[in-house]
């Protein structure tokens, strides 16, 4: 008999016990890590599921990372640093023909925010043949929209000199430094512009087929923690959801995580503009035509060797569970 002048058995038991009870607790609240892109004026719409109650209602802890741009988000995400990450899709089709292990789950801001900007003694976008456009990395949305406006307005990519310039702010910076002639950035900056700088072409007129972002996971990790992507989803299912019909609150955390003053204006142009447009959508459609175009554009431009059907890309069943899950269908 222990000191304590109670039973071995006892104390055994009482361990067991209080070590399933921990085990019981672990299993009901999982930890799902999920990448986005480094908090800007919609972070209030796209950070909202991190936030609350939304992953705990479906028994997991919800970890937010942040990303300086997509193509280092989606590295991450094959690398396993990640459980999914959302941004462009164009990055998991030259992924998948690299033989890259990627897959939409679904997509939630299905209109592009950004435009091309320019100074104001720039009218067109014809205008902008030997003139230099800030942008991001290859294949990100930046680098297609410029690529594709020019395209539009008969101005070759190759007479245009394409700056890959970091993220939104730094690509705005340039813009109103004089260091470039245009830039291509989200409309959040928009309010806060000088008199000399104006929007030369909205993206969603430009490239109305073009998704801004998708949410991807691995097909390795699907197959591992399957059941938990589907409680994911219809975890941002809510939270969208959610965001969309609070204005305020989602401006707040926008501030929040900008460490921006409440008086300014970007979360509220951004939120504003996203529900005018019916630009976010809380159920994760799979528009397939629309991922084809994207894959189209990429083979176009030369970024991927050949094209790579949309049905290799994506994993529906999932997204139809969370459906279910959280009462969208």
């Amino acid at each position: 008999m222990p000191a304590s002048g109670r039973p071995i058995c006892a104390v055994l038991l009482g361990a067991t016990v209080a070590l399933a009870v921990t085990a019981a607790a672990s299993a009901q609240e999982k930890v799902w890590r999920h990448g986005i892109l480094n908090p800007k004026s919609d972070a209030g719409i796209l950070a909202m599921v991190g936030t609350g109650d939304f992953g705990k209602r479906q028994g997991l802890k919800i970890e937010l990372v942040n990303f300086k741009d997509d193509q280092i988000g989606l590295k991450a995400l094959i690398a396993g640093e990640v459980d999914s990450f959302e941004g462009g899709p164009q990055g998991v089709f030259s992924a998948a023909s690299k033989g890259g292990d990627a897959r939409i789950l679904g997509c939630h801001w299905t209109v592009v925010p950004h435009g091309i900007y320019a100074k104001d003694t720039l009218k067109s976008v014809a205008e902008l043949k030997g003139k230099q456009i800030a942008i991001s990395a290859p294949n990100s949305m930046p680098d297609m929209l410029a690529r594709e406006a020019l395209e539009k307005s008969g101005v070759n990519p190759s007479e245009v000199k394409l700056a890959a310039v970091g993220g939104d702010r730094e690509r705005y910076q340039a813009l109103i430094a004089g260091v470039v002639d245009a830039a291509v950035v989200s409309n959040e900056y928009e309010p806060v512009a000088p008199k000399n700088v104006h929007l030369l072409l909205a993206g969603r007129d430009a490239l109305p087929n073009f998704i801004r972002i998708c949410i991807f996971s691995s097909e390795s990790k699907l197959k591992a923690r399957g059941d938990d992507a589907v409680k994911f989803l219809a975890a941002e299912m809510d939270a969208l959801k959610y965001a969309l019909s609070h204005k305020q609150a989602t401006i707040d955390l926008a501030h929040k995580l900008t460490h921006e003053k409440a008086d300014d204006p970007r979360a509220a142009f951004i939120f504003d503009d996203a529900v005018e447009h019916h630009a976010v959508d809380p159920s994760l459609p799979l528009p397939k035509d629309k991922l084809q175009w994207v894959e189209e554009q990429l083979v176009k431009a030369g970024k991927i060797a050949k094209s790579i059907p949309v049905d290799e890309v994506i994993a529906p069943e999932h997204r139809e569970k969370a459906l279910e899950l959280s009462g969208h269908s």
